[in-house]
């Protein structure tokens, strides 16, 4: 819920009218905090994307090539959902997809790079028609009340589980799947210490709490010189190193990615061997973000009564736009991010947070070296304390109605022990309309629902095989 009063004023300025800033009760330095909050937890992706597609796409000086359209990539997707569908929610290269892209599609099933970008292609141009026809508006409609609210609070479980794990709190463990890690490391310490300090800062309703927290926490982690910075020997983790030596270390000089840009073959990828990978480059990012979008949107409050969000169309259209860019620029699948709720805690509001995530990803070309002096210690509470937020909404489903229940346990369970929110609303939807079909309560169900579910259980039929 937004801090501002609940009586919009009158506009200020043309960037006020533009972007609703009066009318959603926000200001303009509210949504640029906002705005930094969301970067600093997607920020990761800067490196985490060229380490995961560098396997796959073999160019000169790839790491830098790759982390330059990973920000070019961001940086679009943000300005156009900011700018024209005019929402709070930053995109980026999805991790999961990326990992699709290059360990199953490239190095598992052969598929040149450039062809697997072609499918990347193919399936955000799917995602536009869709989005101008009205059928993922359709399907958000058709998705109940309830479920919607599981959404929301499995992406805030899936949130809390990334910021966890990040933290090092939560482990691999061979014999119990994940365990609980070393809490006297400097991670974890530090992570818990953030998560102290950004709590008791919401908690004393300090404006920009988990933004001072993530700062705080880095802070004492340069300091201290806790070793909770990636790149030491042998993968270990290592104190903060510096700056190369001096402040303009902080400065690195961007690199136009020509190794990548415009290399998609489209072509190749319509060929009938690839329509499966088409296939399920489509399926899962269009449930992943379609899931993200509806739960972000929910989060934020601007679904009505109803269930619906205005500007649905642009809003989804913009989605399959960026990825469609995204793919031009050389990268996988771009899609909205779920960190995107980190700004909403922080009260964003408006397409400005957007907008402003896209400007620190194009600085972050030119400064991506001071990015590295955020360790994911420090962003692990802000996902984890922002999850404990999106779980709020989980007390508006019937649990007394075991038909509504067990769809929303299981959407809200599967996304975090699946690692994927697409999981999470199939399972929901596929078990909401058969309970409701075969507990005689079939009428309670939209037809499109029934449709959906019908595809998503042919779909997992078909992968199974």
């Amino acid at each position: 819920m937004s801090d501002a009063s609940t009586t919009p004023a009158a506009p200020r300025s043309g960037l006020d009218r533009y972007f609703g800033l009066s009318a959603q009760g926000s200001t303009v330095s509210r949504e640029v905090r906002a705005g930094l909050t969301t970067f600093l937890t997607m920020s990761y992706i800067l490196f985490v994307n060229p380490q995961v597609l560098g396997t796959a796409i073999q160019v000169p000086n790839a790491f830098v090539q790759l982390l330059m359209t990973t920000a070019i990539a961001a940086a679009f997707g943000s300005f156009v959902m900011g700018l024209v569908a005019r929402y709070p929610f930053a995109q980026a290269p999805g991790m999961g997809l990326n990992a699709f892209f290059a360990f199953t599609v490239v190095q598992g099933l052969g598929v040149p790079w450039q062809t697997a970008l072609g499918a990347v292609f193919i399936s955000g141009v799917l995602f536009v028609l869709l989005s101008v026809l009205g059928a993922r508006q359709a399907i958000v409609q058709a998705i109940p009340n309830s479920l919607k609210f599981a959404i929301t609070g499995g992406i805030g479980a899936f949130l809390a589980f990334l910021g966890l794990r990040s933290a090092g709190i939560v482990v691999t463990n061979p014999a119990t799947i994940v365990g609980l890690g070393n809490l006297g490391t400097p991670s974890v310490l530090l992570a818990l210490l953030g998560l102290l300090i950004s709590t008791v800062l919401m908690a004393r309703r300090v404006t920009g709490a988990i933004l001072w927290g993530i700062l705080a926490t880095s802070l004492i982690a340069i300091v201290t010189r806790a070793a909770v910075y990636a790149g030491g020997a042998n993968g270990a983790l290592q104190a903060f190193p510096g700056f190369g030596g001096s402040f303009l270390g902080i400065f690195g000089t961007p690199v136009w990615p020509s190794s990548l840009v415009g290399q998609l073959d489209i072509a190749g990828a319509l060929g009938l061997g690839l329509l499966s990978v088409v296939f399920t480059f489509f399926f899962v990012d269009f449930f992943d973000a379609t899931g993200t979008l509806t739960g972000l949107a929910q989060r934020a409050g601007f679904l009505d009564a109803s269930g619906n969000m205005p500007r649905a169309r642009r809003l989804f259209a913009m989605d399959g736009l960026a990825a469609m860019f995204g793919a031009f620029m050389g990268t996988s699948t771009t899609t909205a991010y779920v960190e995107s709720a980190s700004g909403i805690g922080e009260g964003g509001r408006t397409g400005l947070t957007a907008v402003t995530v896209g400007v620190l990803f194009l600085l972050a070309m030119f400064l991506w070296p001071l990015a590295a002096a955020i360790p994911g210690a420090a962003t692990a509470p802000a996902l984890i304390l922002v999850g404990a937020m999106m779980m709020e909404g989980v007390r508006h489903v019937d649990w007394g109605d075991i038909s509504d229940a067990l769809p929303a346990f299981l959407t809200i369970l599967a996304m975090p022990l699946t690692f994927s929110i697409a999981n999470g609303v199939s399972l929901g939807v596929i078990s909401y309309a058969a309970v409701k079909l075969l507990s005689g309560r079939g009428r309670q169900v939209s037809p499109i629902l029934y449709v959906v579910a019908a595809l998503l259980l042919a779909r997992y039929i078909w992968l199974s095989e």
